[in-house]
Parts: structure tokens; C-alpha cells; sequence
């Protein structure tokens, strides 16, 4: 698989996916169902760090030749000759089934805020009481909210 970007994060396989599975003939259409299994190369998203993840997703698709009668439905894949080239559909799963972040571990704190320290490593020791200059005024009526209870 290519390097790719999606969703804010860069994949980078460097060694090819493993698909396992059968492709059934229901005479009218072919029913692809397999497994794909691989490892990419992410980032945590606290702290930024490089990961080597493991994927595993589910293909099931329905494939028929592009010369058939084929109904107007955008869930079939249509193929000529006798070859089926798979790349794009086991790509279009992946992408499909791509998690919305990746850690490094559980309990990643992430980066400062303030410094950009690794706080994974240590406290920085920044003053994390400093308020974004854009929330000062809620901040403000929150703190009088309070003051007058």
C-alpha cells in the first residue's frame, strides 16, 4: 500500500497487507469475503509520537463484470477480464474502517500546552493556570457566577 494522508494522519506501511479469504460464485455476481491484516506506521495523537500499529479489517464486497447486466447499484464493484485487481477495494475498506485517533498508550498525557513538553517524560513545571486569552471573559462571568453564591 502507498503512504497515505486521511483524517489528519499519515499511514505509511512499510511491509504489504496479508488478505486471506474466498471468493464465492453465485453464478450472477462474485462474493468477495476476506480479511485483511497488516501494520502501519501512525502517530499518537497527544503526544506525536511514531507507533507501529496492528490493522485488521473485514472486505465483503459483491463484484460483477462490467459486460453483465449489472442493477444501478453503487454497492457493486464491476470488473473486466479475468483478473480482479484489488488494490482499490481493499484500500476503500481500510480508509472505511480507519479508527479516529491512535495512542501510544492509554494514559498519554500529551503534550504542554503551554511549552510543549513531552509529559510523558515529566512535569514541565508551566504555570497550566494561564488562560487562553480568548476565554478571559467567560472565564470572567463564570468566576463572578460563583463569587455571588
Amino acid at each position: 500500500m502507498p503512504q497515505i494522508s486521511f483524517m489528519g494522519e499519515d499511514f505509511d506501511f512499510s511491509e504489504p497487507f496479508k488478505a486471506e479469504g474466498v471468493i464465492l460464485n453465485n453464478s450472477k455476481a462474485l462474493e468477495l469475503d476476506m480479511t485483511v491484516t497488516g501494520k502501519a506506521l501512525v502517530h499518537c495523537a497527544r503526544c506525536g509520537k511514531p507507533l507501529t500499529t496492528e490493522i485488521s479489517f473485514p472486505v465483503r464486497e459483491t463484484l460483477m463484470r462490467e459486460d453483465e447486466a449489472a442493477p444501478e447499484d453503487d454497492e457493486i464493484i464491476l470488473y473486466s477480464g479475468k483478473e480482479i485487481e484489488l488494490d482499490d477495494v481493499i484500500l476503500s475498506n481500510f480508509l472505511m474502517s480507519v479508527p479516529v485517533k491512535y495512542l501510544c498508550k492509554e494514559d498519554c498525557k500529551g503534550l504542554c500546552s503551554v511549552c510543549g513538553a513531552d509529559l510523558n517524560e515529566g512535569d514541565c513545571g508551566c504555570d497550566k493556570d494561564v488562560i487562553d486569552p480568548r476565554w478571559e471573559k467567560l472565564a470572567e462571568i463564570m468566576k463572578n457566577m460563583t463569587d455571588t453564591k
